[in-house]
């Protein structure tokens, strides 16, 4: 291995709104898809309630309070020598509603703090647009993504966003992980489809809710596209990525049954909406996968044209874990985790949360990526969950977390020097926060803890994890000193 990491390569980290900001209905912000998401575990899902359940707790209400710690937040991303912070925007702050007319003058204030705030200390803003925080109103009055009317309301919402960022934003993310709301029935919150009452969040039961995604997605990609348009048309400069959940997979055996099982796995999970974003127009399979489920999209005849003007600029994605496939029941022992299902691979080891922990996975979906679209490509999430705890002076020494990230750095530099272009790496968490699937706080990634010190005042306590310094040397380096 003899290449090195790019003299310009974007070191940093990633957070999402809807768990570390906290300030839930601050400031003019409106209800989110998430405010109605209740805390769970790994035995007990998430659920969906219609109101505020009094006593129930809610993650996003509080998170880690970013909202009134991001100057110190910053300030300490900054001390790890960030080139670029991933973040995301919430909606319901520039919007409360979705469909407002005029946008709230406060959000997009408080915006212009943060990106400020990086500024000061040379980070470069890397900004997701929709990150599992559409507006409950339009769930509830519009059916979220299913209706093409919210294709509308998202491409104002990008209007305000490039015009009042315009020069202090340069690059741009669409949808976060759009592809998940296709794989276990994340449609609530990637896409604002309704769910009822009560109901988990993850559970893909039926014909409709899967046509019901599927339709949801495909508006999405239109308004993706439509986005990467404007970026492009109101400044030049932006370069606008799409966002995947990337997952290898594997076939458990040399069965060939096995090996087109993984391919067909790979193509639906990765490559459905990868080939839009990037070639502008769905893949053969995907026509095919429609007629075999009955699935019935519902296409404007000029969507075509704008799906291949809105390709996007790069290419980035999230990967934890990789996962297997067999066909062959009695060869397969079975994964139960946190969102995490199927068949174990016997060559791999497994976090406490269920997650297989294969970084020449992550070399070998970079290969197969890159060879794909022949874009550059950026990793804008990757961690590893477990239980961390704080010893009695106070530290948290992780090491299981330093060894997962430096085998998937090791990963990327080989990938690099088999010819990837790979401009970036924003490990998740930068700063504890609350998960997507259950909701609990500091027990998946960051480098940060954030605990609640202060009941009183609702104050938190940040405390930097031993992998926080093993990642500073490793940015001052380039990526060189992985000891």
């Amino acid at each position: 291995m003899t290449e090195k990491f790019p003299k310009n390569f974007l070191w940093g980290g990633a957070t999402a709104a809807n768990q570390i900001e906290g300030a839930w209905d601050v400031d003019g912000k409106g209800v989110s898809v998430q405010d109605l998401l209740t805390g769970g575990t790994l035995e007990k899902p998430r659920r969906f309630t219609a109101k505020v359940e009094e006593g129930a707790y809610y993650p996003s209400h509080t998170a880690s309070d970013f909202y009134h710690h991001y100057k110190e937040d910053i300030k300490l991303l900054a001390d790890m020598g960030y080139k670029v912070y991933r973040l995301s925007i919430n909606w319901t702050r520039i919007f409360p509603n979705g469909d407002d007319e005029k946008p709230n003058q406060a959000g997009i204030d408080f915006y212009h703090k943060v990106f400020q705030e990086c500024h000061k200390y040379g980070i470069e803003p890397l900004v997701t647009i929709s990150h599992y925080e559409v507006p409950y109103h339009l769930t509830e009055a519009y059916g979220g993504f299913l209706n093409r009317k919210v294709i509308d309301f998202f491409e104002n919402y990008c209007r305000v966003l490039f015009e009042s960022y315009k020069d202090e934003v340069h690059l741009w993310l669409t949808f976060n992980e759009i592809n998940t709301a296709l794989m276990f029935g994340g449609g609530y919150i990637q896409a604002g489809v309704p769910v009822k009452d009560g109901d988990s969040i993850f559970a893909p039961v039926s014909h409709d809710m899967v046509q019901n995604a599927y339709q949801a997605v495909h508006n999405q990609l239109v308004a993706s596209a439509k986005a990467v348009q404007l970026a492009h048309e109101i400044n030049p400069e932006n370069k606008v990525g799409c966002m995947i959940a990337g997952s290898e997979v594997y076939p458990l055996t040399a069965d060939p049954k096995d090996v087109l099982m993984a391919q067909q796995q790979m193509e639906m999970n990765n490559f459905y909406c990868g080939d839009v974003h990037v070639r502008g127009a769905y893949p053969a399979f995907a026509k095919k996968y429609w007629r075999e489920h009955d699935i019935k999209l519902d296409m404007d005849p000029s969507d075509a044209e704008t799906l291949k003007n809105g390709t996007v600029d790069f290419y980035s994605f999230s990967y934890y874990s990789s996962g297997a496939v067999t066909i062959h029941p009695e060869k397969q022992e079975k994964v139960n985790g946190n969102m995490s299902s199927g068949t174990k691979n016997p060559y791999l080891k497994y976090s406490d949360w269920g997650w297989s922990m294969d970084p020449e996975g992550l070399r070998i979906y970079l290969n197969q990526v890159y060879q794909r679209y022949q874009l550059p490509l950026m990793i804008v999430e990757n961690g590893l969950g477990a239980y961390d705890k704080v010893e009695k002076d106070g530290s948290i020494n992780d090491d299981y977390r330093i060894d997962y990230l430096r085998g998937h750095v090791v990963a990327m530099k080989e990938a690099i020097d088999d010819g990837v272009d790979l401009i970036g790496y924003t490990p998740w968490g930068c700063i504890d926060l609350a998960s997507a699937s259950t909701g609990q706080m500091s027990k998946r990634y960051g480098f940060i803890y954030v605990n609640r010190h202060d009941d009183q005042t609702g104050d938190y306590a940040r405390t930097p994890k031993k992998s926080f310094y093993w990642y500073k040397k490793v940015i001052e380096s380039n990526g060189e000193d992985l000891d």
